[in-house]
């Protein structure tokens, strides 16, 4: 499958389960299944296995596929195994290396089924039955345990794990959960409730059982089911996501240990899941089980399972070693490129299977970056430790310590350098907001990957690779324009700190060098660049307006110096300092530590308290002293500033150029005159400054030295002219005619000269963007004039051979080819001689053919050639306009950093500054101060131990608040405000359709509810009047004995007579009076089937009082009586 198809290699097997008929999921099942399958396969690279037919659970899993899949079908990894005698039409998919369409729409009165389009692949399992289901069962098994013995990645050793999921199903589902979960090792199963059938009975007994062990059935087949779910087998996820609870379920189910479950997140880059199931509280970890997925994250490129494993307390001084950070640069992506940069580096080719080394590493480090940068791994004492720790020596960071062995101090920054090189931008831009000095890898990160982008170019690689290292160099070049931006608003002064000062961990180098080494122009025309390069030009005056007469003045009148104003020392605290000063000592009281200032202060307390005891002469001698001090240093700051030093120079220069042109233009004699001898000094100084740059330059080469000083064209033009001068001097010693070719020399030298007046153009704000101008339209015309010169010389030669068919061989052939028709270009046709024949001379052979190529040539290169050139500088200068004047403040620096490092004295009287430099750098030498002197290298700000705290936690906070103003653009970002919008919108109806459901449901229950309560009600009233009728029954027998014992002892006794006897009731009329009483005495809730009985009886009382006299003798009373009863009997029987 891998070979044949291309799959790429399963992290997770999820094998689906369920009915194969068709059934109906509840569509909030259907949808936690069918998003949380997907979700989970996609973001783990996992296979499905399904039986890959168009009904039952397949079906669902071909609809999740479609809506929730990628656009790539092949991509997808669904593989359907299926019986061959099931499949409807099989009979289309025969073939071998052919197409064969499938249409997977079945005849609906076939008892066969349809493959699923939406299936990535399919395995057609055959046993010569037909129409039978699950004989694909046992290849599947046998497939999947195939499966499970593969790794899940080539670097750790865990096998792939496999998941069940179960969708419905039927009693086959049960057999199979339980094929499953008494595996060894037990596979895991999630089961979706609410499925139906099957998926229904096995969430129920987990839950049964998770409450109560002992409450199921004691069958051998359900005790060893139920002990699988003891031990978690079968995964029950209440609120938990679905994709989240198969992972979970497959790291739990496994019984793996911490350390190979980390390793199965980390293979499904899932560090969400590590989050939560692995890297909890209470673990037992092995010893170097961290550290070894650390080193495997940084490998597989997981920047979440990096950014987990650090919030959990992974240290890079304690993970990073020697032999894991050279592991990490064999084991890359780009193992081709880097290959190739280390033997552009080392200049030798590498043998096959070469394993890189830190100190190849670091070489290649220094040629992307160039200039005089060393990396730490070249340095004398990285590669003595190397040797030493390759030969299996213990070495030690203390002589005290013996017993230690060295842990080179590796940090964030080496780490941050093996992304970049390794072409890790997520890891990079991740690395880079850990650890100090963020602004500084931001340029270092942009330098390394344009150097990267030019050398794929130089070496033919691809196109893309190219492309992909200028996008990433365009990154990070914007983020530390970013960043810069948001120092800048917080803090100017602590801002322009952070571009000039000296970064330890990267050569000694500023951010402001490795912006302008990476041309990163965006960068050095920032506002706060910008500032900064004002603070270094003015130096310490404070001058705005008129600045150049006010200097003038004071170069021409020195006094008039002690009258200008000056900066004070809180606001040049941000202006680094320049190499001069800081050999002449003037650095002391910015680097010196706080105890010494302290010290300091003390002294000059105690030598005050001792002038007070000497008395006010001792004062005042201390004043003046201290006024003199003030005015030296105030003379030497004026003269050390860049703009002073341009004046001057300036000021010299033209006055150079004066005597020059004077030289030039008088007659030269034997012996040079007091202006030549003046113009020699000046020139042999120049060349001895130019000398004096080259070897102060940054690299260490002299090869790279002259390299990176030639590549600047006035430095190759002074080059030219010096050497023009020294020939032109040479000669003009001897007698004619060398003399003459000296004079010559010294005419075309002052070409030169005159020609590098624009550079001190550029300086100015409003010149100097025409003159960039102009440098670009003089570098992108050359290949105009190249096809304006092929034109030419096509016409010329033709014309000259026609014309001239009898020359004899001389160089002034290749003059006259090209001196006429180069002159008709600027409009000069030369009419005389464009017909020859028309004085009268002989006229050479197809001479006629002359005026019609001039006609061809004037057309094609004074109309087409010339307007193109015209056009295409119009183009430039339109393209121009709106960069030129970030053009020029990238230019800027080159300008200000070439008179900030000039001495102040222009030449000849420079060679005074030279001398003093030299024995300066002599002292220094002997006095051990070398490696001072290499870091005095450059305009460099140097900060003491807290004030390098200060600025590197005022970087944090720039970095923090700069990702916390991203952070809030995206959230309030129109398109994030539609995307959340939409989003909570679809949350909110999924709740409300919820909710929906549950109140309609509480609305039935309550109505049921109701309707029981109803029927309880007349139950309970039926009760009590029942028993309120046989209790009136049994009061009225009770009457009714008493009435006749009465009756019988009253007739013993007396006799009444006639006119005595008075009307009385009888038994009818005593029980009709009671019945009414009990009426009265009814409940309200009396039903109506009891008010019915009620009304009955009463009317038969009534009719029986109606019949029955007022005389009648006791016998027929006592008989109206039974009746009465009787009556009451019916009713009560007709009732019930």
């Amino acid at each position: 499958m891998l070979r044949e198809w291309q799959m790429e290699r399963p992290k997770l097997l999820l094998t689906i389960q369920g009915g194969s008929e068709n059934f109906t999921l509840p569509p909030k099942v259907k949808q936690a299944f069918s998003k949380g399958l997907i979700t989970a396969a996609l973001s783990t690279g996992a296979w499905i296995l399904t039986d890959g037919i168009n009904t039952g659970v397949s079906k669902y899993v071909g609809e999740a596929v479609k809506i929730f899949g990628g656009h790539d079908l092949r991509k997808r990894n669904t593989v359907g195994i299926t019986p061959w005698g099931v499949i409807d039409n099989n009979m289309e998919l025969i073939g071998r290396d052919v197409f064969r369409p499938y249409q997977p729409l079945g005849n609906p009165l076939s008892k066969r089924v349809c493959l699923n389009g939406f299936h990535s692949h399919f395995l057609l399992v055959d046993d010569g039955t037909l129409g039978k289901h699950g004989c694909q069962q046992g290849f599947r098994k046998k497939l999947e345990k195939h499966i499970q013995l593969q790794k899940i990645h080539p670097r750790l050793n865990q096998g792939v794990p496999v998941v069940c999921v179960v969708v419905e199903g039927g009693p086959a589902i049960v057999s199979t959960v339980l094929d499953y979960v008494s595996n060894v090792p037990p596979v895991p199963v999630l089961v979706f409730e609410g499925s139906g059938r099957a998926a229904d009975l096995l969430a129920f007994l987990h839950k049964q059982t998770a409450a109560d062990r002992q409450s199921v059935s004691k069958s051998p087949f359900w005790e060893y089911f139920c002990c699988d779910l003891t031990h978690g087998s079968l995964t029950q996820c209440d609120q938990t996501a679905p994709d989240a609870a198969i992972l979970t379920a497959t790291l739990k189910g496994t019984k793996a240990s911490p350390a190979e479950q980390l390793s199965m997140a980390l293979a499904w880059d899932r560090a969400d899941i590590a989050q939560k199931d692995v890297l909890v509280y209470g673990q037992h970890w092995q010893v170097g089980s961290l550290e070894q997925a650390m080193l495997d994250a940084l490998v597989m490129d997981r920047v979440g399972f990096v950014k987990l494993l650090i919030d959990n307390g992974m240290t890079m001084c304690r993970f990073l070693t020697v032999d894991r950070l050279e592991e990490l640069y064999n084991t890359g992506q780009a193992d081709r490129f880097l290959h190739h940069l280390v033997e552009d580096a080392k200049q030798t080719s590498l043998p096959i299977g070469y394993r890189l080394s830190l100190i190849d590493i670091g070489l290649v480090i220094e040629y992307l970056i160039g200039g005089a940068y060393r990396s730490t791994y070249t340095r004398k004492h990285f590669r003595a430790a190397y040797s030493r720790l390759q030969d299996k020596v213990k070495i030690t960071l203390s002589p005290g310590l013996d017993d230690a062995p060295l842990l080179v101090p590796f940090n964030f920054n080496d780490l941050f350098v093996w992304a970049v090189l390794q072409q890790r931008q997520q890891m990079a831009l991740f690395l880079w907001q850990h650890g100090e000095e963020a602004l500084a890898r931001a340029t270092v990160a942009c330098k390394l990957y344009r150097s990267m982008a030019f050398e794929a170019r130089q070496s033919s690689f691809d196109d893309n690779i190219a492309e992909r290292f200028k996008a990433y160099s365009l990154e990070f070049g914007q983020l530390a324009v970013d960043v810069l931006d948001c120092a800048f608003r917080q803090n100017e002064q602590m801002a322009m700190k952070l571009l000039t000062s000296e970064m330890e961990a990267w050569s000694h180098f500023t951010c402001l060098q490795m912006a302008v080494s990476s041309c990163h122009r965006p960068f050095v025309s920032h506002s706060c660049t910008q500032t900064l390069l004002t603070d270094l030009w003015t130096g310490p005056l404070n001058m705005t307006k008129s600045l150049f007469l006010k200097i003038i003045l004071s170069l021409l009148l020195p006094p008039s110096i002690l009258l200008l104003e000056f900066k004070s020392k809180a606001e040049m605290c941000h202006v680094p300092q320049s190499h001069e000063a800081m050999l002449f000592g003037l650095d002391s009281v910015k680097s010196a530590p706080a105890h010494e200032g302290t010290d300091r202060t003390v002294n000059q307390d105690a030598e005050r308290g001792q002038g007070k005891c000497l008395g006010p002469v001792s004062e005042t001698v201390s004043s003046m002293t201290m006024q003199c001090l003030s005015w030296i240093t105030r003379i030497y700051e004026f003269y050390t500033a860049p703009v002073v030093k341009f004046w001057f120079h300036t000021m010299f220069y033209l006055a150079f150029l004066m005597l020059f042109s004077y030289v030039i233009l008088v007659k030269m004699e034997d012996r040079p005159s007091v202006q030549e001898w003046l113009v020699i000094a000046y020139i042999l100084s120049t060349a001895v400054e130019k000398t004096r740059e080259v070897l102060m330059s940054e690299p260490r080469k002299l090869r790279h030295k002259l390299k990176i000083w030639f590549s600047e064209y006035w430095n190759l033009s002074d080059f030219i002219a010096i050497l023009l001068f020294l020939a032109g001097l040479a000669m003009r010693w001897h007698v004619d005619p060398y003399r003459t070719a000296g004079r010559i020399a010294y005419c075309l030298d002052i070409i030169f000269w005159f020609i590098r007046v624009t550079d001190l153009l550029a300086v100015n704000q409003h010149a100097g963007p025409y003159l960039t101008m102009i440098t670009k339209m003089t570098t992108n015309m050359f290949f105009i004039v190249v096809m304006m010169a092929i034109v030419l010389l096509s016409f010329g030669v033709s014309r000259k051979a026609i014309l001239s068919p009898d020359e004899e061989p001389s160089w002034s052939l290749a003059r006259d080819v090209v001196f006429q028709p180069y002159w008709m270009i600027y409009g000069e046709v030369y009419e005389s001689e464009i017909d020859p024949c028309e004085d009268g001379n002989p006229c050479p052979p197809a001479s006629f053919l002359t005026p019609f190529l001039q006609a061809v040539y004037m057309f094609f290169q004074y109309i087409i050639m010339v307007n193109i050139l015209i056009a295409f500088f119009n183009n430039i200068y339109f393209d121009m306009a709106s960069t030129s004047n970030k053009l020029w403040k990238y230019n800027r620096y080159r300008y200000i950093m070439t008179y900030q490092e000039r001495p102040w004295l222009p030449p000849p009287l420079i060679l005074l500054s030279h001398i003093t430099l030299g024995l300066m750098a002599i002292y220094r030498r002997f006095s051990g101060d070398a490696e001072r002197e290499e870091r005095g290298s450059g305009l460099k700000l140097y900060l003491g131990h807290e004030d390098r705290k200060k600025l590197h936690e005022f970087e944090e906070k720039c970095v923090e608040a700069y990702f916390h103003e991203k952070s809030e653009g995206l959230h309030s970002s129109q398109t994030n405000r539609i995307r959340a919008t939409a989003e909570r919108a679809e949350e909110m109806c999924t709740m409300v359709g919820e909710v929906s459901e549950k109140v309609n449901f509480i609305q039935d229950s309550l109505s049921e509810l109701d309707c029981q309560l109803g029927q309880l009600q007349d139950l309970s009233a039926l009760a009590v009047d029942t028993l309120t009728l046989f209790s009136a029954s049994d009061s009225l027998h009770q009457e009714e004995a008493r009435l006749a014992q009465c009756r019988s002892i009253t007739a013993s006794r007396h006799i009444l007579p006639h006119s005595w006897t008075l009307p009385h009731r009888t038994g009818a009329d005593f029980d009709l009076l009671n019945m009414r009483r009990l009426m009265a005495k009814s409940c309200k809730s009396t039903p109506p089937s009891l008010l019915k009985c009620y009304t009955l009886v009463s009317s038969r009382l009534a009719s029986q009082e109606c019949h029955v006299g007022s005389k009648e003798s006791r016998g027929g009373r006592k008989e109206h009586a039974g009746e009465g009863e009787e009556g009451v009997k019916e009713v009560l029987t007709a009732f019930f």
